[in-house]
């Protein structure tokens, strides 16, 4: 059991048979009645981002998710398909679980799915990955000076904004959780 007094950001528990992550938190003492925590939560599951002050006495089960680490093979249709690192089996996962961040996972690449009682709820890819940009406008000399940024397609199709001096070839490096350019590989 978990408290609501303790809750930190990346906490998972169970609440109204919903299984949900902590992902901001703030305590909050007015002068005046009691103290509450204000928390955005979001449903592991379904994805959906909820607002909600909470009594600190109010206590919730602990819900573990299971993060198992496994490789990225191939996809066919809406199915793609993963290899346990330790057992070598393969298990396909439907294209609506994976996320947003998933288009940033070339095949061959180590992943974590996510899993709660043995149920595939998501795929959580590194948190920075180097990709080659496969498409881009050609850069000049001299056009670092200014903040500016131009479209890339990158080798797994995914396309994000890249500084003016990236030309078509190079290897870049990626925050798969903002989805941003970081520097060059």
């Amino acid at each position: 059991m978990i408290s609501a007094g303790d809750f930190r950001n990346g906490i998972t528990f169970e609440m109204d048979g919903n299984v949900v992550q902590v992902i901001e938190f703030q305590h909050v003492k007015p002068g005046k009645g009691a103290a509450f925590v204000r928390t955005k939560y979001k449903n592991v599951i379904t994805g959906a981002v909820v607002e909600r002050s909470f009594n600190p006495t109010d206590k919730y089960p602990t819900a573990y998710i299971e993060r198992k680490d496994m490789q990225y093979l191939y996809s066919d249709g809406d199915l793609y398909y993963f290899m346990d690192m330790e057992t070598y089996e393969q298990q396909p996962i439907d294209k609506s679980k994976l996320g947003p961040a998933f288009q940033f996972v070339k095949e061959n690449m180590e992943v974590k799915v996510l899993s709660y009682k043995g149920n595939v709820f998501g795929v959580e890819p590194p948190n920075f990955v180097e990709l080659e940009v496969t498409e881009t406008d050609p850069g000049f000399k001299g056009d670092t000076a200014t903040n500016a940024t131009k479209p890339a397609t990158l080798e797994t199709g995914a396309e994000i904004k890249v500084p003016l001096f990236i030309n078509q070839g190079d290897m870049i490096r990626i925050d798969t959780r903002t989805g941003e350019y970081m520097e060059r590989a």
